[in-house]
């Protein structure tokens, strides 16, 4: 589910946006709750249960405990739920407060992701991150105050003006707090973000991101965590499940504006504009903007491409079948990885090394 209001746009941002308001969030939920009524209307819905709900952002925790008891009982309301579904809530740490975690957790949220990105308060305003770095940490303690015994963490390296010197404290201090889930990004100025179309300062060279990300794993595997996708650590028992839906190729519902979805062969995006979104739904129509129905190739190439992604690899046969597809210089280039150690195969699976990890990027265009 996709809440886009946010205080304050973060210029490395390119997700689909709001300015808040308290009456345009009005308006915005009565409009969400629509839409979980149309989605439970469709045929396929009765025949389907659903076992992880994550509320992202924008900032989800701009709504107050209500607010998030009405979509979640909403969404109960409408759709089969496993027992132990995984609710997880994007928070921003200037907006929580342990009575209002409190109430989310009331209300059924299970998991916690704090996006943290950076703990060094020099950086944080060139983030535009409202937060600091006391704020940060006394966030996450309200969240362990609040009962949630599944906690994660967001940071970004290859920030501008981050030497590896900082970057390695912030990780330090982030694992000293003991959280249950750690996301760390690469930065990237992707299209629709206000860094990409105005450039940005002080990038660290490549080397410096390269040597981010080496800390990053070492520091994370010292403290007990399995490096179990590119960009994700957890302790045992704690990784995502509702991001490995993504990466496993399964399928997966998006509510809201600009929201994303799969199902069957088909992925399809939502209208973007809040304004837009409203008046669609409140007219009792799906407010669909773009679908794509996958070929068996594209289908293929995801599929390899996602489970690559985690330590869990795919079935080695996938690659087969990708080089029987079209051989072109592939059956060269993954001989180049099994050489070099960058992608092993065992057990009737293949998977990238921490190494491969790093790299992924060039594989997963020759898998294309």
């Amino acid at each position: 589910m996709h809440l886009p209001f946010c205080v304050e746009r973060c210029g490395y941002c390119s997700f689909n946006t709001a300015p808040y308001t308290p009456g345009g969030l009005d308006r915005f939920l009565a409009a969400l709750l629509r839409e979980c009524d149309l989605a439970a209307a469709a045929p396929w819905a009765g025949g389907v249960t659903l076992d992880s709900l994550f509320l992202g952002g924008g900032t989800p925790s701009l709504l107050d405990a209500e607010q998030m008891a009405t979509v979640l009982a909403r969404i109960g309301g409408r759709f089969a739920l496993e027992p132990g579904t995984e609710v997880t809530v994007e928070c921003n740490p200037d907006d929580v407060t342990a009575a209002r975690l409190a109430g989310y957790r009331r209300a059924g949220v299970t998991r916690i992701s704090l996006g943290v990105q950076s703990l060094d308060d020099a950086i944080l305003p060139h983030l535009d991150r409202r937060h600091s770095a006391a704020q940060a940490r006394a966030a996450f303690d309200a969240a362990r105050a609040a009962g949630f015994d599944n906690v994660s963490v967001d940071l970004i390296y290859g920030l501008p003006g981050l030497d590896l010197d900082t970057w390695t404290c912030t990780v330090r201090h982030v694992l000293d707090w003991a959280p249950d889930h750690l996301s760390a990004y690469a930065l990237t100025l992707d299209e629709g973000s206000l860094w990409h179309a105005a450039g940005v300062k002080e990038l660290p060279l490549e080397e410096t991101v390269t040597a981010q990300y080496r800390a990053l794993a070492r520091l994370a595997r010292e403290a007990g965590f399995e490096h179990y996708e590119v960009s994700n650590y957890a302790r045992p028992g704690f990784r995502s499940r509702h991001n490995q839906r993504y990466w496993r190729w399964e399928e997966y519902l998006g509510l809201g504006p600009g929201a994303c979805g799969f199902l069957g062969h088909v992925r399809y995006g939502n209208v973007k504009p809040v304004e837009r979104y409203c008046t669609v739904v409140e007219a009792g129509v799906t407010p669909l903007l773009t679908h794509e129905v996958l070929t068996e190739r594209q289908a293929l190439a995801e599929r390899l491409i996602l489970g690559l992604r985690t330590s869990d690899g795919i079935p080695a046969e996938r690659l087969t079948e990708r080089v029987a597809l079209e051989r072109g210089r592939l059956p060269e280039v993954l001989d180049a990885w099994r050489a070099r150690g960058l992608l092993i195969e065992r057990d009737g699976r293949a998977r990238l090394t921490e190494e491969g990890f790093l790299l992924s990027d060039a594989l997963f265009t020759e898998l294309l």
